[in-house]
């Protein structure tokens, strides 16, 4: 199998390039700037997002894609409904599967009332969340006949090694016995590889959290 990760520098990118070589999986990074990436443990394909150019050329011969797209660092948040658009329709009417790297804010913490719109949510995060949210819905009203999954990881994602187990939700926001809702970055990673390799989950939104 051959794995593309678009964002492959990024932290969550990276791990997830990480856990999918661990696996022994071909594995494609596809970045920006190629001077970024550090080994020789997989194959570099240069595309920047904000450029015009026709991104089915650096898809070609990928089984699935995991897009880990964010629009903080170049200041423009419309970057990622965009992208997931874009993605789409360039896989459109092709075999390659689309993983996505969402987000948590989307996720209903009641029946029409979601994460973000609550007013605990932290405000140096909801543009993302936001924007993570547009791109929930591109996939949702999306005519491309490409197979794509949604993963949302937990409200809070932070650096650390496997705990050995998660949990797979739906669009509900859920949490552990002690009330929290967290995920270590590596396990949101083997959750996406895990989600590449099994195909379990087509053509909706999934959670991770422990």
């Amino acid at each position: 199998m051959k794995v593309a990760v678009l964002g492959a520098t990024g932290w969550i990118g990276s791990t997830i390039v990480q856990q999918a070589t661990k696996r022994g999986l071909e594995v494609v990074s596809i970045v920006r700037d190629a001077a970024k990436i550090t080994d020789n443990t997989t194959a570099v394909r240069v595309f920047d997002l904000q450029s015009q150019d026709n991104i089915a050329s650096v898809l070609k011969g990928i089984d699935v894609l995991i897009a880990s797209v964010g629009g903080r660092a170049v200041g423009n948040h419309e970057l990622v409904a965009q992208t997931a658009e874009r993605l789409l329709t360039a896989l459109n009417g092709t075999s390659t599967r689309l993983i996505w790297v969402g987000g948590a804010g989307s996720l209903e913490v009641a029946p029409g009332v979601t994460l973000v719109s609550t007013p605990e949510f932290p405000a140096d995060y909801k543009d993302e969340a936001l924007a993570q949210g547009e791109a929930l819905n591109v996939f949702k009203t999306t005519t491309s006949s490409a197979s794509w999954t949604f993963v949302s990881p937990a409200a809070v994602i932070y650096p650390g090694e496997s705990e050995g187990s998660y949990r797979i939700g739906g669009d509900q926001f859920f949490t552990n016995e002690a009330g929290e809702s967290k995920v270590s970055v590596t396990d949101y990673a083997i959750a996406l590889v895990d989600e590449a390799q099994k195909a379990a989950h087509l053509n909706q939104r999934i959670s991770v959290a422990y």
